[in-house]
């Protein structure tokens, strides 16, 4: 959620951290703020402003363009609210020490007494002040801003990244991290702690992971990582594979349009290499017990329907039984694994906060585990047994797209590997479903190439109060993320249905004018007619109903979108790119911000 940065070089701090807070304005945040270190034993340069990040920036024009060390943030509120005042960096009574904090202190409220019975004064109402206070007083102690980051992270609970700086040791910045993301940029002469490589992108490809309950101090020429204890760890490095063109806009209105267009090659990125002439390859899979008893899929938001839509290839193809929850309640209802249950987590970015907890859950009760992801070094993945990335590049905008398409497709390749494996399918089935796969990049350029009467249709629906959206079988969890992605982006009530449920319920919602989006299964499929009755049942009643289909379906709607044919399991990867551009559209209709919606975070870091 938050996003932090940290510099220290021969270059001016302010104007990195400030590149850097940029880059990560995706990750969604309501205040910002900056700390500087001057020369030693003067007073750190602190300013923090309420509001969007050129808030800040009219204050501080040109200001201490001299101080070569600093840290910034972008916070999404969690205690307190959006004010100045709540705003990190956080500062000692001395005025010394900055801190900056991503996560949830969960005992903040004993460390507050604590340090207050002591005469520390608090002038916020945020979690993250406890801990500027109780490092400045470790600090005092010790003369080692390390060795005091150490100490205290044993006395809190919770979830967080830390950086803080000290004026004492004005080239040093200091860093941990506990379930929460946090990586080191490697220059020449230079160094960046941040909550995202794309803060550093534009300086050095090279990169080093942190591990969990970490700490790592950086100063210009040096980057030492040590566990609690003082013990030095050697970090993993890694290599940054995109570049720093792929974090801009490139010529489209916002970043959720341009990463819609990029879905083309995003699902042809996931699929490269996964064929050959004779079969599917995942050799990421060759640690996996693809024999497991059952499969239980565990995620989030739109990285759930993924799932959903995946348990029908994996049911089908594989013939293994498959549960799909949302990863925010599995642990809580004390569920029942064994080591014959495979744990598949999927996440965006490797980092959210309720899958990964859910992952470690599902580890202690003994399941083997396999995470889908698109953040190469994350958390999620390197905790897991083993992990498939989607290789989906940077996504910018917090309504995730091309995300969820690489998903669903990582999804089938595991699914049609499995059957593979376990001669569920014959070659020959096996090879028509590769086809099919294989031809999803074309087909859906070609939606994209004839959205523009879909975006002028959308525009005619912008003052609608409500939004419902039908499916059937593997259309249904489509349904739901196409409701979703309109609540996300259109600040509107929409809701998502299986058609075969509208007449123990829903059908009570439908009124003269209510748009309906349904989403027809081919004519092939066993349901096509039942899925036509529905459409039959709300328009009966007065809806204005949009139906998503391809060429051979005939459907009695007001408004046709027409996708290609496909294969009934592969059909959302083609029925879902509609879905994403009515929900843009409808967005930039009501004047909302497409890339950044109101009150959400790209990545959920917190429980």
């Amino acid at each position: 959620m938050c996003g932090i940065v940290g510099y220290t070089g021969p270059n001016p701090a302010l104007q990195k951290v400030l590149e850097g807070l940029k880059r990560l304005e995706y990750r969604g945040y309501d205040s910002a703020g900056v700390a500087l270190t001057l020369s030693k034993g003067q007073p750190l340069f602190v300013a923090k402003k309420a509001g969007k990040l050129n808030n800040l920036e009219n204050e501080l024009a040109a200001k201490h363009e001299s101080a070569h060390s600093g840290i910034g943030h972008t916070r999404w509120a969690t205690h307190g609210g959006p004010t100045d005042e709540n705003a990190h960096p956080h500062i000692s009574n001395d005025g010394k020490l900055a801190v900056i904090h991503n996560g949830i202190i969960e005992n903040y409220l004993e460390l507050r007494k604590e340090l207050e019975s002591r005469g520390h004064k608090f002038a916020s109402e945020t979690d993250t002040e406890s801990v500027a206070h109780l490092l400045s007083e470790h600090f005092k102690n010790t003369g080692d801003l390390a060795a005091a980051m150490r100490e205290i992270c044993q006395k809190l609970r919770g979830s967080f990244t830390l950086l803080a700086v000290h004026s004492d040791a004005p080239e040093t910045i200091v860093g941990a991290r506990r379930n929460s993301p946090l990586v080191v940029g490697v220059g020449a002469g230079e160094h960046f702690l941040a909550s995202d490589v794309s803060a550093f992108i534009s300086h050095t490809k090279q990169a080093l992971e942190l591990g969990q309950d970490q700490v790592v101090e950086v100063t210009p020429d040096a980057v030492v990582v040590t566990d609690l204890t003082g013990q030095v760890v050697q970090p993993k490095s890694f290599e940054i594979t995109w570049d720093a063109k792929a974090a801009e806009r490139g010529g489209f209105t916002h970043f959720m349009l341009k990463e819609i267009f990029e879905q083309p090659k995003a699902i042809s990125d996931t699929l490269t290499g996964r064929f050959t002439e004779s079969g599917v390859k995942c050799e990421e899979l060759k640690s996996i017990n693809l024999n497991a008893k059952r499969i239980l899929i565990l995620a989030c938001g739109t990285a759930y329907h993924a799932g959903l839509i995946a348990k029908y290839a994996i049911e089908e193809w594989a013939k293994t039984p498959v549960d799909v929850e949302l990863a925010s309640e599995f642990r809580y209802r004390k569920p029942v694994l064994t080591n014959d249950t495979l744990v598949i987590t999927i996440s965006q970015s490797g980092e959210t906060m309720d899958t990964l907890m859910a992952l470690r859950h599902a580890k202690e009760l003994g399941a083997q585990t396999l995470s889908v992801c698109n953040t190469i070094g994350s958390t999620i993945p390197r905790e897991s047994d083993a992990v498939v990335y989607t290789h989906a590049g940077p996504e910018i905008a917090v309504a995730s797209t091309k995300a969820l398409l690489t998903q669903i497709i990582a999804l089938q390749v595991i699914a049609l590997y499995i059957s593979q494996e376990k001669k569920t399918l014959s070659t020959h089935e096996i090879s028509k479903l590769r086809d099919a796969m294989l031809s999803l990049p074309n087909q859906v350029e070609e939606i994209l190439e004839t959205v523009e009467p879909l975006r002028e249709m959308t525009r005619g629906f912008k003052d609608s109060t409500s939004v419902l959206f039908l499916g059937r079988h593997v259309g249904f969890p489509a349904a739901l993320e196409g409701a979703l992605k309109l609540k996300e982006l259109a600040y509107m009530h929409a809701e998502g249905f299986a058609g075969g449920e509208l007449k123990h319920g829903p059908i009570a919602l439908i009124e003269a004018g209510t748009p309906v989006i349904a989403i027809m299964p081919p004519v092939t499929s066993e349901i096509s007619e039942k899925m036509r009755s529905n459409i039959q049942e709300v328009k009966a009643r007065g809806a204005n109903v949009i139906a998503i289909c391809d060429a051979n379906t005939e459907v009695d709607a007001s408004h046709v979108i027409r996708i290609p044919s496909t294969h009934e399991l592969l059909q959302p990867a083609l029925s879902i790119v509609p879905l994403q551009v009515f929900a843009y559209e409808m967005a930039v209709a009501r004047g909302n911000d497409v890339d950044q919606p109101r009150n959400l975070a790209k990545s959920v870091t917190v429980e």
